[in-house]
């Protein structure tokens, strides 16, 4: 297992941008494929994007694809997700998860950060 902290979040107008980081501890980072999900109230964990273990394959959901990049440092056990343009509808909170298997299912990742908020105003 390893742990995983997020930090960036916050409140953005609409078009504007944020830069999500996720830490992680240990010494295994490289062996993780990681992956960002997101959490709107009421509404089920969705896929946004993940990278493989040596960030050189990445996959994006159809809804961020062209706006959000996703990208690692595995010298500072760390992976990002910049977001540009920004809309209402990018509101959640955003969780980072590892696992063993590059994927987009949210199954496939055993460890899971707490997540941070990311609000969009219009």
């Amino acid at each position: 297992q390893v742990q995983l902290v997020e930090s960036g979040g916050g409140l953005v107008q609409a078009g504007g941008s944020l830069r999500l980081s996720c830490a992680a501890s240990g010494r295994t980072f490289s062996s993780y494929a990681m992956g960002w999900f997101r959490q709107a109230p009421g509404k089920e964990r969705l896929f946004v994007a993940s990278i493989s273990w040596s960030g050189g394959t990445t996959y994006y959901a159809d809804s961020v694809k062209g706006r959000f990049t996703i990208s690692r440092d595995n010298a500072k056990n760390t992976v990002y997700l910049q977001m540009n343009s920004l809309k209402p509808e990018d509101t959640a909170v955003y969780y980072c998860a590892a696992g063993k298997v590059f994927s987009t299912t949210p199954t496939s990742f055993g460890s899971w950060g707490q997540g941070t908020q990311v609000t969009v105003s219009s």
